[in-house]
């Protein structure tokens, strides 16, 4: 059966279209910098710029008449995921012409930015011209809301199509009953918090270029730095306290952010993902700390930007490559569970490992309970259906495959399987902590599924799969 066909292809292309141009304009907002500086690399800019906008123009003028078609999930889904894939090829053709990286390599460093996975392909960025280093902080900002989900926020209209391109992002909650009024409240938080961080750093004594790309980094739970050494290079405790507070803040949903103020605090207190992240930040440093000689600043630190799936180091690969195995262990788990759903976090999301333990618990209970007793399951005194339980199932179980997948592929190309492992965990759930597999060296066929774990691992797989499926349909025939 064929699900797939001419007219849903003509809805993808026309609605990527005013994306293509969103991402076309984002390659020219770095051309500010690069004049700024007198690099005059505003070439390299432009040319993919015009390419994007010129082809969105195309698809949009050209496909006209399927504007009044009715946009359906699968179609956001796949438009969804040809913008991001669209948006690493450009970006990436922006690194290649600017830095003369390879293409593949360029490729990889944009989809590692925008969808704040963090690992870079560059040897020495502190030699990047200052555009690059915006450049790259700049697309881990505006993928920490969602390509998506940002240019739909700013570029169109309300209705059905912004509402089902919301969705195809992974996003469900919503801070207003519309979905155009919760993406510019979305956006206004994300401005709030994007200048109380910059704000905190320059008060810190940091750069005033670099407080703008480190909180772009941060606050979007990205962490690729402007500097060789991350956070560590500024070696201050008090830009590590403020990068922690920035990262919890990144991994709190948008929706508790909104009601902070309206509740006096209470929202946060209250949100049971929240509960279970200070949780984890608490136990996990107090077990890693009795199980290791780390300095305690720089393991919170460093456990905060596991669970949060920020990245962000205060020491580098070489060093962190050579802690105790069961300190890697437990940053891996904290890695792949990751912040709240409804934040700019990647991983699992809280609320969806909450659901799977829940529906494990209620089988328990179902056992030891008498014949035909039913056991109800809530979260925060709402109910928790059997559905939601089997699609945390599914999805975690998927997500694994991943990794599993990948990581085969690494062992098959000699790679240490544990090293390999903590990577291939850190990229599926875009995070960025490496400990040193995942390099320039990497051989192509890897980087290649390196880039599709990061472009899943984003869009929570189904997307990516739809849209697989829908590229077979068409060569099918």
């Amino acid at each position: 059966m064929r699900y797939i066909n001419k007219n849903d292809l003509m809805i993808v292309a026309r609605n990527s279209g005013m994306i293509m141009i969103g991402i076309g304009i984002l390659c020219l907002i770095p051309i500010i910098v690069d004049l700024i500086y007198f690099e005059f690399n505003f070439i390299g800019y432009l040319i993919p710029a015009l390419i994007s906008i010129g082809i969105g123009f195309i698809c949009i003028k050209a496909l006209d008449k399927y504007t009044t078609n009715k946009i359906r999930l699968k179609h956001g889904m796949m438009i969804s995921s040809i913008a991001w894939l669209w948006a690493s090829i450009i970006c990436g053709l922006v690194m290649l012409l600017v830095t003369n990286l390879g293409f593949v390599d360029g490729v990889f460093e944009s989809m590692s930015a925008l969808t704040g996975s963090g690992i870079t392909m560059y040897r020495n960025v502190e030699i990047l011209p200052q555009s690059i280093l915006f450049f790259r902080s700049l697309q881990q900002w505006v993928g920490g809301l969602g390509v998506v989900v940002m240019i739909i926020g700013i570029l169109t209209r309300p209705g059905t199509t912004s509402s089902k391109l919301y969705e195809s992002e992974a996003r469900e909650e919503r801070i207003k009953p519309s979905i155009k009024a919760t993406l510019e409240q979305t956006i206004k938080i994300y401005l709030i918090y994007t200048a109380f961080g910059i704000i905190l750093y320059l008060l810190a004594g940091m750069p005033v270029f670099d407080s703008i790309c480190t909180t772009f980094s941060i606050i979007s739970t990205g962490g690729m730095g402007i500097k060789n050494a991350n956070i560590g290079f500024y070696h201050s405790d008090v830009i590590y306290f403020i990068t922690i507070v920035l990262m919890i803040l990144g991994a709190t949903s948008f929706l508790v952010h909104y009601k902070v103020i309206k509740t006096r605090g209470k929202s946060l207190i209250h949100d049971l993902q929240f509960k279970v992240m200070i949780s984890l930040i608490a136990i996990s440093t107090v077990i890693l700390y009795f199980a290791s000689n780390i300095i305690p600043i720089e393991l919170l630190f460093t456990v905060v930007s596991a669970v949060t799936t920020t990245g962000a180091t205060v020491q580098g690969f070489e060093v962190m490559s050579t802690w105790p195995s069961f300190v890697l262990i437990v940053l891996m788990a904290l890695m792949t569970v990751g912040g709240s759903s409804g934040s700019t976090v990647g991983a699992l999301k809280l609320m969806r490992v909450i659901t799977f333990f829940k529906g494990v618990y209620k089988h328990i209970r179902e056992i030891l309970s008498p014949e035909g007793r039913v056991i109800p399951m809530q979260i925060s005194g709402q109910k928790l259906t059997e559905k939601a339980v089997a699609q945390s199932g599914n999805y975690i179980t998927l997500y694994l495959l991943c990794i599993l997948f990948t990581w085969a592929l690494f062992c098959l190309y000699g790679h240490d399987p544990f090293r390999s492992l903590f990577d291939i965990m850190s990229i599926q759930g875009n995070v960025g902590m490496e400990i040193g597999e995942i390099v320039f060296s990497l051989e192509t066929p890897l980087k290649a599924i390196s880039i599709f774990n990061m472009w899943t691992g984003r869009l929570e797989i189904y997307p990516v799969l739809i849209t697989l499926r829908a590229v077979f349909e068409i060569f099918k025939r």
